[in-house]
């Protein structure tokens, strides 16, 4: 018995001639398609193990594609691992065809000329006696007049033979299994022939339109995941019998992943003119027609069968043509039945037990889709969606009131069903989604609060008197009550809720009380002129506030605080809930504190109050706590009284300065806080030792304004990815300028260093000027690629490698401040942050002492100073960042675009 040489690389000897010459073979064939390589110029070779291409690497790295070496390219391309390939059994080349057939899928991977490259690549085998690349080699050099061996030629009859012999038992095992298929399905009686074809169709277009098992006309086909098509009750007899598998090419088909054929198809298929089987009938209907045309002769049947002999009176008529006075009459006895085993069976059920009989009439005469709508209304579905539905769908598509109510008259008209839910559903489905909808309690009351709980939205200058000398308010402002917000947003949560109570094993009747911990944000939208309806004319600037809860923690019977919920994602606009919105500047602080001055006194007052609610049933007290830490530094400095991000005072979380920040980058702690600024303001106000102006601005550390809101000393972390991308983009600017041997550069000279490494980005790595620094631009700028095209502009090796450092040292330090848990998604860049921001200084400080000498930037002020210590309290940064109010911005544009009311009054309170 012969067996396959397998044979390594390095155990070849040089004796073994045959083997040799089949490698020689090997070698002049493509690894990938099998076809011969070409030996001219232009068409060369490629080695299959090792680096691309020069050519290769520049798309690839155009691309975007972080792939160096063949082996790693054709695995993507081809889905083919290479890298244990053997020399004695594959080729080590592949030819140009294949090679240009990798550059177009790095160009377009997704494109549908390329097919499944994976069906392109050759299998390759051993070497053998019956080897067929040795075969082809020896018929290339044998001579024509050159006699075969006759041992060989009648070894090689016998093996033809033999395979003979195997084909045609194949043949007749798949006949017998083909025979034991139709067997099962046994539908000659319920389905059509393909003899019954009104017209002769070609064979292919037969075979497309029967069905895989039976070979008859497809009756209520399905699509099986290999996209054969069959008959529903063929491949469910089949899958009883033979298993989830398709019957035709035995791959794994399960029951939900049969699917109904695209609608061409079934037109193509119900269109077909199919002749009546019945002997006295010589119609010709359509297939979709057919059945109800078979109905007429079964009832024919049935009426020369059972019908009574009428003798001379009226013919007796159809039950559906009667008054359904005479149905009652005609059904009484049925009736009776069916009443008699509902009692006995189902509990007195009548409709149930009509409705399934209906049901399974259905079935049986293959009229799936009218059963499938009864199904759905006895499940209590039914055809049409529910009114929440139907408002998801309006606000998630961006549909206006009227371009809804356009969609649902169209609808009703077309298909004749109310599929769509009327507005006035969706206001009623609406109220109960909104703030004010449940009722709740505090104990004790809140102080200046209504103890009413139906409050939806409100006006935001509600309860405010103007007089004539007092600061004119020209803004329009919409918010809800913020206890009835919390509420309806706890009430969302509500499944989540008691879920984590089973999950934690505590009794879910468990009353509370819970500890809600909230994160605050608020900030400026800029301009939002898109609309200009009716109204008075206010500020085109828009300002939201908003909450998110962050997480619901309970004692258990040990008194330790158990975690029941945790938001997953707390920077989603998804969980971050509108409060405020108002159509003000956020530099207007007259505006803002009028405005948020209500909502604040609202804040304090639930801090010293519990909230009770009914949840799952069971009345639960809520205590919340609020953190303030969604704010930007522009925002933070008005609402805590700090002077502005200009100010000598570089921080709002301590009290350095500029320069003793540039001189000290590590070393500061966190000192500020709500409490003492509001002490600081009062001496600001009364300098009370009768201090001149600069000796009393360093006793109260920059504070100049009174603090009206409370926030938590953070930082913002997208803010901060922002500014610190700003700092690195002017110093990428200064390097190529060579600013440190040039001190004093002209503004000339500026401009144009701005402008060739905005060219040299925009060339390179696809990163178009922006005016303003944003938070994509700054996440694209801040990666090694860029950095590494930037070094190819700056002349000094030295200064590269330095830069190249410092960024490196920076994207080590940024997932710690960005991610949402750095504990879990970085432990090992936490742990190493003191030390990466140690170095990060030292660099600053000798390297980039031309920028740093007697000042820094605010954010890398904070970078380096203050994450751990934040991560330290709170856990993370990330979390606790503005990003979800940020998103919720894009919402509101597009909401008071798509969905508002044109009138300025109105409009606000639509897009809350």
């Amino acid at each position: 018995q012969l067996k396959p040489i397998f044979v390594d690389n390095n155990q070849l000897e040089p004796n073994d001639m045959k083997l040799q010459t089949h490698i020689a073979n090997l070698q002049r064939l493509c690894r990938l398609c099998g076809d011969c390589l070409k030996t001219d110029g232009r068409n060369m070779s490629f080695a299959i193990q090792g680096p691309v291409d020069k050519s290769t690497a520049v798309l690839l790295r155009k691309m975007r594609v972080k792939i160096s070496s063949w082996p790693d390219l054709i695995l993507k391309v081809f889905s083919t691992d290479v890298r244990g390939d053997i020399k004695s059994v594959h080729p080590t080349h592949f030819c140009h065809t294949c090679w240009t057939v990798i550059r177009k899928w790095i160009s377009d991977p997704n494109s549908q000329e390329m097919g499944v490259l994976a069906d392109r690549v050759v299998g390759w085998l051993p070497h053998s006696l019956f080897c067929k690349i040795c075969d082809t080699g020896n018929r290339a050099v044998k001579r024509k007049n050159q006699q075969q061996n006759p041992q060989f030629a009648k070894r090689l009859k016998i093996g033809n033979s033999k395979r003979l012999r195997n084909k045609k038992q194949t043949v007749q095992s798949k006949s017998k299994k083909n025979a034991l298929i139709k067997k099962i399905a046994n539908c000659k009686k319920i389905h059509l022939s393909t003899k019954f074809l009104a017209a002769e169709y070609p064979v292919d277009f037969v075979k497309s339109m029967s069905c895989q098992v039976c070979e008859h006309i497809l009756a209520d086909p399905v699509q099986s995941p290999c996209k054969h098509l069959l008959c529903r009750t063929c491949i469910a007899k089949c899958s009883r019998v033979l298993g989830n598998y398709c019957p035709t090419c035995k791959h794994p088909c399960f029951p939900t992943d049969l699917v109904s054929p695209v609608k061409v198809f079934l037109n193509i298929l119900n269109s077909l003119m199919v002749k009546c089987p019945a002997k006295e009938c010589d119609e010709q209907v359509r297939l979709e027609e057919y059945s109800s045309h078979s109905q007429s002769h079964k009832e024919v049947k049935l009426g020369d069968a059972y019908t009574p002999a009428n003798k001379g009176g009226r013919p007796r008529q159809h039950l559906l043509s009667l008054t359904r006075r005479a149905q009652k009459h005609r059904l009484r006895e049925l009736k009776l039945q069916v009443r008699a085993f509902a009692d006995k069976e189902e509990g007195g059920d009548v409709k149930s037990v009509c409705l399934t009989l209906f049901l399974l009439a259905l079935r049986a005469r293959n009229e799936h889709r009218q059963a499938d709508e009864l199904e759905a209304v006895m499940q209590g579905r039914g055809s049409a969606l529910h009114p929440a539905v139907c408002l998801a769908i309006r606000v998630n598509t961006f549909l206006s009131c009227s371009q809804y109510h356009k969609m649902y008259r169209t609808v009703k008209a077309t298909t004749g069903k109310q599929i769509f839910q009327p507005l006035h559903s969706l206001r009623n489905a609406e109220k109960a989604l909104l703030p004010g909808f449940h009722p709740f309690e505090w104990q004790p009351p809140l102080k200046n609060v209504s103890s009413t709980t139906e409050v939806g939205i409100i006006d935001g200058m509600s309860g405010m008197t103007q007089f004539v000398d007092e600061y004119p308010l020209d803004t329009i402002s919409k918010r809800f009550r913020y206890d009835a917000a919390l509420v309806s947003a706890l009430k969302d949560l509500e499944e989540e809720l008691l879920k984590g109570l089973i999950e934690e094993d505590l009794e879910d009747y468990l009353s509370g009380p819970f500890t809600v911990i909230i994160k605050e944000s608020c900030d400026g939208m800029g301009d939002v002129s898109e609309k200009h309806g009716s109204g008075p004319a206010v500020p085109e600037k828009a300002v939201r506030y908003s909450f998110t809860i962050m997480t619901i923690s309970v004692a258990n019977s040990h008194n330790e605080n158990v975690t029941i919920f945790e938001e997953g994602k707390p920077n989603s606009e998804l969980c971050c809930k509108p409060l405020c919105l108002m159509l003000a500047d956020e530099s207007d602080h007259e505006t803002l504190t009028a405005i948020l001055g209500p909502v604040i006194a609202e804040r304090e007052a639930m801090k010293n109050s519990e909230l009770f609610l009914e949840m799952g049933g069971i009345l639960r007290s809520f205590k919340f706590i609020f953190r303030g830490t969604g704010y930007d530094e522009k925002l933070i400095r008005d609402v805590e009284g700090l002077e502005a991000s200009g100010s000598s005072y570089i921080c709002t979380l301590c009290d350095s300065t500029r320069s003793e920040a540039s001189q000290n980058f590590i070393l500061h702690s966190i000192t500020r806080s709500h409490k003492e600024n509001l002490e600081r303001y009062e001496i600001w106000r009364s300098n009370p030792y009768q201090e001149p102006v600069e000796e009393l601005r360093d006793r109260v550390k920059g504070v100049s304004a009174k603090p009206f809101i409370e926030t938590l000393p953070s930082i913002d972390a997208l803010h901060c990815d922002i500014g610190n991308a700003t700092e690195f983009y002017k110093i990428f600017q200064d390097e190529i300028g060579e600013i440190y041997k040039n001190p004093n550069p002209s503004r000339e000279e500026k401009k144009r260093w701005h402008s060739v490494l905005d060219k040299h980005l925009r060339k390179n790595m696809n990163l178009k000027p922006v005016m303003r620094m944003n938070g994509n631009y700054a996440r694209k700028l801040m990666t090694k690629e860029t950095v590494n095209a930037v070094c190819e502009l700056i002349p000094s090796e030295e200064r590269q490698e330095a830069l190249k450092e410092l960024v490196d040292l920076y994207l080590k330090m940024k997932p710690v401040w960005r991610s949402t848990c750095p504990a879990k998604e970085c432990p090992e860049l936490l742990c190493q942050y003191s030390f990466h921001s140690q170095r990060f200084a030292e660099l600053l400080s000798t390297m980039y002492r031309y920028r740093y000498e007697g000042k820094i930037t605010n954010y890398l002020h904070k970078t380096l100073a203050h994450v751990p210590e934040i991560i330290e309290r709170d856990g993370s940064i990330g979390a606790w960042a503005s990003e979800g109010n940020e998103s919720g911005n894009k919402l509101f544009r597009r909401f008071r675009k798509m969905n508002a009311r044109q009138s300025k009054y109105y409009e606000l309170e639509d897009v809350l």
